[in-house]
């Protein structure tokens, strides 16, 4: 029986264990999908032990994705453009390592939104940390030439400019407010919005009707981001669906299916996010 995990500090919250396992049902696969909390100073220890552990790799979250990508013994370039790996798994006795945020976020902005590269104007990210990084590649390797980052703390959105090259520019926090007006793509990597708390403060009134907004907070389903976007007719893609498609490549990778994100699947991870 093949066995896969998911690690992070803390890890109570993750609901990766629900989609895995999910999946091992439908599919019929014999195999175990488990949660294990592993402090930073122990991850790397705990990645070149995987096989020791029984395990066929694991699923890395936060704040454990860039000891993963700095422990592995190779890495896919998904995981070298951002710096950060989210998935681990063995091949030929080796720690290997990817990013598939970029896989889930572009394939739920397709799946949401498909004339999303119709818009006119450059594509904004509000954030600069990992998810951001993962989010300017998958927006690169499709072709935009021109992303504006805006982040509270100046040098960071700086720095992620300097990493991904021309086509990408630094902005200052407060001139995002005017972003509505000319951007084609909108999507705020940042915490505020997540449990219904802060406001990215933006207006969408001057915001051309084939712009799209994006966010990849899920907890609330629909942020106050994305509830202002829809109440002035713009589409909306919210943040669950980045989560699920990430998930497939290493299911895939551990137990040798490729499994298929559906309705059920979704409204399954929502009933949990909603509660009793």
């Amino acid at each position: 029986m093949k066995r896969a995990c998911v690690i992070g500090w803390p890890i109570e919250h993750s609901r990766s264990p629900l989609i895995h396992g999910y999946w091992l049902n439908k599919y019929g696969v014999s195999g175990e999908y488990t949660k294990v909390a592993v402090h930073p100073d122990e991850a790397a220890a705990f990645l070149s032990g995987l096989a020791d552990n029984g395990f066929a790799g694991c699923n890395v979250t936060v704040p454990l994705k860039e000891i993963a990508y700095k422990a592995a013994d190779r890495r896919l370039p998904s995981a070298d453009a951002v710096g950060a790996a989210n998935t681990v798994w063995l091949e030929n006795g080796q720690v290997c390592a990817e990013n598939t945020d970029t896989y889930g976020f572009m394939t739920h902005l397709a799946q949401s939104a498909p004339d999303w590269q119709k818009g006119s104007g450059p594509a904004v990210i509000l954030g600069a940390g990992g998810a951001a990084r993962a989010i300017v590649h998958g927006l690169q390797e499709a072709g935009v030439d021109h992303i504006v980052v805006f982040n509270r703390t100046a040098e960071r959105a700086k720095a992620l400019a300097r990493d991904f090259g021309s086509s990408v520019e630094a902005r200052e926090w407060d001139a995002r407010v005017d972003a509505p007006a000319w951007a084609r793509l909108i999507v705020n990597t940042t915490t505020i919005g997540m449990k219904g708390e802060g406001d990215l403060g933006l207006d969408f009134k001057s915001a051309a009707k084939s712009c799209v907004v994006a966010d990849i907070v899920y907890v609330p389903l629909e942020t106050g981001l994305l509830k202002t976007a829809r109440e002035h007719g713009l589409t909306a893609v919210d943040g669950l669906g980045m989560l699920l498609h990430q998930a497939v490549p290493g299911f895939e990778r551990w137990f040798g299916v490729r499994p298929e994100v559906t309705d059920d699947l979704r409204a399954r991870i929502i009933a949990d996010l909603v509660g009793p």
